[in-house]
């Protein structure tokens, strides 16, 4: 998205309902607000990934066929 486009769809935001404004300048804000910050994951998702990268390691990897299987979900 370009400066441009960005503008114009700042400028319409003006042209919304105060409440509806209010909103999203909150979402902005929190968007700003998250600038620079690193996602840290939780001990959960920690452990998921270890367990991935662990399974790399032995050389475990989903089949051409459980593949296409999980794409074929997101075909629709």
């Amino acid at each position: 998205m370009t400066k441009a486009q960005i503008k114009e769809v700042l400028d319409r935001v003006l042209t919304w309902p105060a409440e509806r404004q209010q909103e999203a300048a909150e979402l902005l804000t929190l968007l700003e607000a998250q600038e620079g910050e690193l996602y840290h994951p939780s001990d959960d998702e920690w452990l998921a990934i270890q367990e991935g990268l662990d399974q790399a390691r032995r050389g475990e990897f989903a089949t051409d066929e459980e593949m296409e299987s999980l794409w074929k979900r997101f075909d629709q």
